[in-house]
């Protein structure tokens, strides 16, 4: 179930509350019996899996560039693998 938090409009107290999705909102503050307004504030999130720090190995070819000032990192393309060319053997050995 949500946690919802409201504001009184007319006397500022401020409290939270369980609600069900089905629930009507709040609208009379319990202290004044002024109107309330809900609260706005940013949902806890938990990142969960792999690729969420900059420790992680990364699956593709970039490879991470550190500054060492703390900043968020640079990304620079890895360069591409050359394969040395050696010349074609023949059957014959002379």
């Amino acid at each position: 179930m949500p946690t919802y938090e409201y504001e009184c409009t007319v006397c500022g107290h401020r409290f939270e509350t369980f609600q069900s999705f089905a629930e009507k909102p709040l609208s009379r503050c319990p202290v004044c019996k002024g109107k309330l307004r809900k609260v706005l504030f940013p949902a806890g999130v938990i990142f969960k899996g792999s690729g969420w720090y900059a420790t992680d190995s990364r699956p593709t070819a970039e490879k991470t560039k550190y500054d060492g000032d703390g900043k968020t990192p640079g990304t620079i393309a890895a360069e591409p693998v050359k394969a040395k060319a050696e010349p074609a053997k023949t059957g014959s050995d002379a």
